[in-house]
């Protein structure tokens, strides 16, 4: 399937209503509103195809970009590929849905991770910490540095309030994720967390949300998921 029949059939399963929602969350034109629901069939189809996941993610179309996340192939992606595609994640969904996720699956995940972390950038950040959380998400306890995690666990305690907001939220998902999927330092993140404390994240002209990790990690050990793992990063 070629790039122009992409985008025709894009267009096509797009909605008003999705696009309105989609904007109201910080996409911005072009875009056609497709619920990711529908793009399965279509991805199906195509499976993985870098080169036309590149197309499409350079047209700037958040529903192209989205799919683009979906097709891509992560193993043949470099550093230099996740480096441009962050450069053009204009808001979180693109950012830490479709270009963290994609980079969760590659081997070099951390490094490029680590590196966004500190580059003072707020959607890059927010990118880094989430990637983390995929990662901490799906691979065995056995992959990760314990010291190192638990240095990034005093990070988020000695910056989350002062971090951009997007930034913080990310930060505050890494505390839970670590809480719940990474058993070692279980004890460290509920301790994080109760330290941290609610954190307030601005939504632009909507009303400030409140998160509070603790919280979060509760109701899930609640519910008997502390060691949770998903069987895979994308869908």
């Amino acid at each position: 399937m070629d790039f122009e029949t992409v985008m025709q059939e894009l267009e096509e399963l797009g909605n008003k209503r999705m696009k309105k929602t989609y904007i109201s969350n910080g996409a911005h034109e072009p875009l056609f509103g497709v619920a990711t629901g529908k793009m399965k069939p279509l991805a199906k189809k195509i499976k993985k195809n870098q080169p036309l996941a590149d197309q499409l993610y350079a047209t700037g179309n958040y529903d192209a970009m989205y799919f683009a996340g979906i097709i891509a192939d992560p193993m043949s992606m470099t550093e230099a590929d996740f480096d441009r595609w962050t450069d053009s994640a204009y808001f979180y969904m693109l950012s830490d849905y479709v270009v963290a996720v994609t980079l969760a699956e590659t081997d070099f995940a951390q490094a490029v991770a680590d590196k966004w972390i500190a580059s003072g950038e707020e959607l890059k950040m927010s990118a880094g910490w989430s990637c983390y959380c995929w990662l901490l998400g799906n691979r065995p306890d056995s992959e990760f540095s314990a010291s190192k995690i638990a240095n990034m666990l005093d990070q988020v305690e000695n910056t989350i309030h002062d971090s951009p907001d997007r930034t913080k939220s990310s930060m505050n998902n890494f505390i839970y994720t670590v809480g719940i999927s990474y058993v070692p330092l279980h004890d460290k993140a509920v301790e994080t967390a109760k330290a941290v404390g609610p954190v307030e994240v601005r939504r632009g002209k909507k009303k400030s949300s409140i998160l509070l990790a603790s919280e979060n990690i509760q109701k899930d050990i609640d519910r008997g998921l502390l060691g949770f793992k998903r069987k895979n990063v994308r869908c």
